[in-house]
């Protein structure tokens, strides 16, 4: 197995850890915000592991990132499509989902009240969420297959 294969692989498989961790952190936040819930230490760490999650998902991308062949700097890197979405379409919509992700979950600490804890923790994760979404659709794989 090659670093890059190892890589692409747990790339690959972590997404559906973030996805899993950030729908949840989504729904218990719009419940909590919605049904004016505290906002507890589960709510918190639920919240926190999301993020933990979406950061070692940067990570391996960032690893990927620099060993990938699909990642190219040339001349035509911006005329082909499937390079240029590789080299500057993906990391860019990521990196803008992961700040959203990182920025609701301190922008959530700062806040006192529960339900204004869990409506931030909604709107960014969310927002975030979507992005990640279109990401997948626009790398034309499917989301439930592993990479290849």
């Amino acid at each position: 197995m090659t670093l890059y294969s190892f890589l692409l692989q747990a790339h690959s498989g972590w997404r559906y850890v973030v996805t899993i961790l950030l729908l949840l952190a989504i729904v218990v936040s719009f419940a909590g915000w919605l049904g004016r819930k505290p906002y507890t230490p589960g709510n918190r760490k639920l919240n926190m592991f999301a993020m933990i999650s979406a950061h070692i998902q940067l990570v391996l991308g960032l690893a990927l990132y620099f060993v990938s062949p699909l990642v190219q700097f040339n001349k035509t890197t911006m005329t082909d499509d499937t390079t240029r979405y590789w080299t500057v379409e993906h990391i860019f919509m990521m990196i803008i989902a992961i700040a959203l992700i990182t920025f609701g979950h301190i922008k959530s600490k700062k806040i006192v009240l529960p339900e204004q804890k869990h409506r931030t923790i909604a709107l960014y994760y969310t927002g975030a969420l979507l992005i990640i979404i279109i990401a997948i659709i626009a790398s034309q794989r499917g989301f439930f297959t592993m990479s290849r």
